[in-house]
């Protein structure tokens, strides 16, 4: 047992990206004290910028984070370690102990889940060192980057014509790759009358020099030119704390490609004073300014409702 063991935290933070700290930042300027515990995997950092967000638009994430977290440090109700919460149970008194990896042990009154969700994708060579570059997962976040190039889209089925049709508002020349599942008749009409080319053959590897995207190769040995890639993620739990704790997840379907805890529009998972935000509790797609705004109300809501002892 530690110093620490006899100490009720009103918060612990579970998770430093752009939730977790955002929910902090919250939380100490209403004076809580609060405890962040940082396992250091935000998911953004392969990304050369961040994109899209109004005043920080085009700023490299570990600088953004490392700017969060000196913030952080001016208040003195706020506390920031590294590590990571392995296990959690809910007490009697509906008080949250929480064990991290190394053996600390943390009580806290409120719990807000921030830990952010792992990105799966397909397991195709030359991708996850391109991932965050010229292969993303969001046209929002990099869109704009890699606009009036000759873009490809890997997915399937309805998101797959969606996604499809969305990127061509960033450039003219777009493919659809389904690798290797076939599309409807009536896909490939919606397909053909937007603009959008189709290849349905299987991947077998990225390729070009560095993090750059020069072509894709089939596996039937044809190549399709290619500057950056769109690819379907499905976003799961990173650990099974969530449900430890009493949270209820949505199931990953074709259009909601999200394990995601249930909340309410305040971050309110059901359970009293457990609260989730960012891509963990995300039924939209992930973003770091969507994460800040979740992280914000959810910080909010556990101060307000510590005030009124639920």
């Amino acid at each position: 047992m530690n110093a620490r063991d006899n100490t009720t935290r009103d918060c612990v933070v579970i998770g430093a990206g752009a939730a977790g700290l955002s929910a902090a930042l919250t939380l100490g300027r209403a004076r809580r004290g609060t405890l962040v515990v940082d396992a250091g995997r935000q998911s953004d950092l392969a990304a050369p910028g961040i994109g899209g967000l109004l005043g920080q638009d085009g700023r490299p994430p570990a600088e953004f984070y490392a700017r969060g977290r000196a913030e952080l440090a001016s208040y003195p109700s706020v506390e920031l370690c590294r590590g990571e919460v392995v296990s959690g149970v809910r007490e009697a008194d509906g008080s949250f102990t929480l064990d991290l990896g190394d053996g600390r042990r943390e009580r806290a009154r409120s719990v807000v889940l921030a830990p952010g969700t792992d990105y799966r994708y397909p397991r195709v060579p030359g991708m996850d060192e391109r991932w965050g570059r010229t292969v993303f997962h969001c046209p929002f976040c990099r869109g704009w980057e890699v606009r009036g190039r000759t873009l490809g889209v890997l997915a399937s089925g309805a998101v797959g014509v969606h996604g499809a049709l969305n990127l061509r508002a960033w450039s003219e020349r777009v493919t659809l790759l389904t690798h290797g599942r076939e599309l409807s008749a009536q896909e490939h009409e919606r397909l053909a009358a937007g603009g959008v080319a189709v290849d349905e053959r299987p991947l077998a590897a990225l390729d070009g020099p560095g993090t750059a995207l020069r072509s894709l190769t089939f596996a039937d040995g044809g190549e399709l030119p290619l500057d950056a890639l769109l690819v379907k993620t499905v976003l799961h739990q990173r650990s099974p704390l969530a449900r430890d704790l009493g949270a209820s997840l949505t199931e990953p379907d074709e259009m909601l490609s999200v394990e995601a805890i249930t909340v309410d529009p305040m971050g309110r998972t059901g359970v009293p004073r457990l609260y989730a935000a960012g891509d963990a509790a995300a039924s939209t797609p992930p973003s770091v300014a969507a994460a800040l705004a979740s992280g914000h109300l959810a910080g909010a809501t556990a101060s307000v409702e510590l005030v009124a002892g639920r």
